[in-house]
């Protein structure tokens, strides 16, 4: 995905600022390259490139250092542990899980600026484009959900923020002040219900448009938003909607959710996707110079540390650089459930890595618990070494934003909070069905607690653990072990710039 039109405005804008020394005479001249705002967004084909940008800070978890959105919530949780080479590496990631971060933590800027360009980039569709053609209200109404998302991972993590919509002039971003959560999730809730008449249903969607998202991706968004809410009718009555579509299965196979055969999938109703087509080697590779990257690097950071690894031979996992390490505590719930088939595909033991002909030499090493993550695996299937690329450098592995598993269990949860014990029974059924599991015939708080393990079990390293835990008020108990005091940590601090340049009220206690 490319952003061309906002390429060809920072060019145009640079270029002014550079000729600010020069002649009138000069100045008065045609800038090549620029395109002016008044005469963009007019066509069906500006829309879809403006449209194409704001999909594109989804795949942003690089663009600014190491500060990808999806590991900040991992690390936040019990799941993993930073891990690294060493005490000193990727401070702000081992920050993050020990609960030692402030306001000036890299990550934490990094996610913040990644929402707020997203909704940037979404707000310029949802003013200047004219819903004058199906195609156009098409794409105002997906700029509309993703701003949405952006929003709600943002009131989620933070609290309350800055609400910005429509197209802001610059003399006005220091004047804004923070917005209440109550009326941040009123503008989700209106961004969504306006765009899901407008959105098609995902089988709609075929080739080159599978990626973006449906009518189905809204609706289960609203419902995540009401369920965050506490409530709880209306987050059943949206995330129903989607179950009945019939647009959206199970996959049969847990593993095929998070492998490259299930790419947009039937399980999938949002994803990020990542291409190995960019053939990267070490002297083309983006680092940090602001080139957009098409390839997922993320994936080789949460690898097993290749110092110690070696692969088994009938493995396809290879060596990274050892973050995003699993913890026992991660390991021993999967086991204490019974959960086999999910756990194979999430977690590998060291002592399974030995049986299978591989080795691990680090014994004690760096925030190592004896275990490797395999969900989010740098198997090489998803990897090339084409044409001379380096395998490290060009993981295609999509993240998954949003499954339909996590469609049933925000669903059995809200039936469950409703009084319905019957229908969160039959959803959560459906999810541990697939994982091998017997049907829970619990009831009361003992069919909550089923609830609470299945997603814990089902949803490990994508990023909804740590805001679990604060919504269920848990999180000093499962977290205060890591540092996480009560009161503090259950919203991230306000980035210190925007609290020195743009007056931010921090959060509590940062």
């Amino acid at each position: 995905m490319k952003c061309f039109i906002f390429k060809h405005i920072s060019i145009g804008v640079t270029i002014l600022f550079l000729a600010g020394g020069c002649s009138k005479s000069f100045l008065d001249q045609e800038i090549p390259g620029k395109a002016s705002q008044e005469d963009f967004y007019k066509t069906d084909a500006d829309a879809t490139l403006a449209t194409t940008a704001a999909y594109d800070l989804l795949q942003a978890h690089y663009n600014w250092g190491w500060s990808s959105i999806l590991l900040v919530k991992i690390l936040l949780s019990d799941e993993s542990n930073a891990g690294g080479s060493g005490a000193g590496d990727q401070p702000a990631y081992q920050g993050l899980d020990k609960y030692n971060f402030d306001s000036q933590n890299a990550a934490v800027l990094g996610a913040w600026r990644m929402c707020y360009y997203g909704i940037y980039r979404a707000n310029k569709v949802i003013t200047y484009v004219k819903p004058e053609t199906a195609l156009r209200k098409r794409l105002i109404a997906e700029c509309k959900v993703l701003r949405a998302y952006a929003y709600l991972d943002l009131v989620s993590l933070w609290g309350d923020v800055p609400l910005v919509l429509g197209d802001v002039p610059k003399e006005v971003y220091n004047k804004m002040s923070r917005t209440p959560k109550a009326e941040v999730y009123a503008q989700i809730a209106k961004d969504l219900n306006e765009a899901i008449p407008d959105l098609p249903v995902k089988k709609a969607y075929t080739g080159g448009d599978r990626f973006r998202v449906a009518k189905g991706t809204a609706q289960a968004l609203l419902g995540r938003a009401y369920l965050y809410q506490e409530k709880w009718a209306d987050a059943a009555t949206q995330l129903d909607a989607v179950i009945k579509s019939g647009q959206y299965e199970l996959e049969p196979d847990f593993g095929t959710a998070f492998a490259r055969v299930g790419k947009f999938g039937m399980e999938s109703l949002m994803e990020v996707n990542y291409s190995d087509k960019g053939k990267y080697d070490w002297n083309n590779f983006p680092w940090n110079n602001g080139r957009k990257l098409e390839s997922n690097i993320n994936i080789q950071l949460m690898g097993p540390r290749s110092d110690y690894y070696k692969k088994a031979p009938s493995d396809s996992l290879l060596g990274g650089w050892g973050f995003n390490t699993p913890t026992k505590k991660m390991y021993n719930a999967f086991v204490q459930a019974g959960d086999v088939k999910r756990r194979k595909y999430t977690i590998m033991t060291e002592a399974e890595l030995t049986a299978a002909g591989g080795e691990w030499t680090g014994g004690s090493s760096y925030e190592y618990e004896g275990f490797f993550q395999r969900k989010y695996g740098s198997f090489v299937s998803e990897t090339t070494t084409e044409t001379g690329a380096i395998a490290e450098l060009n993981y295609g592995t999509n993240w998954r934003l949003l499954r339909y598993s996590d469609v049933l269990l925000m669903a059995a949860e809200a039936y469950y909070r409703s009084n319905d014990e019957d229908r969160a029974r039959a959803e959560l059924k459906k999810v541990r069905i697939r994982a091998g599991l017997s049907p829970v015939s619990a009831s009361g708080n003992a069919l909550f607690e089923a609830i609470v393990k299945e997603r814990q079990l089902e949803l490990a390293y994508e990023g909804y653990r740590f805001l679990d835990l604060v919504r269920w008020g848990r999180a000093e108990q499962e977290l205060g072990p890591l540092g996480f005091r009560k009161g503090t940590h259950e919203v991230l601090p306000i980035p210190d710039e925007d609290v020195k340049i743009a007056g931010l009220k921090q959060n509590e206690n940062y």
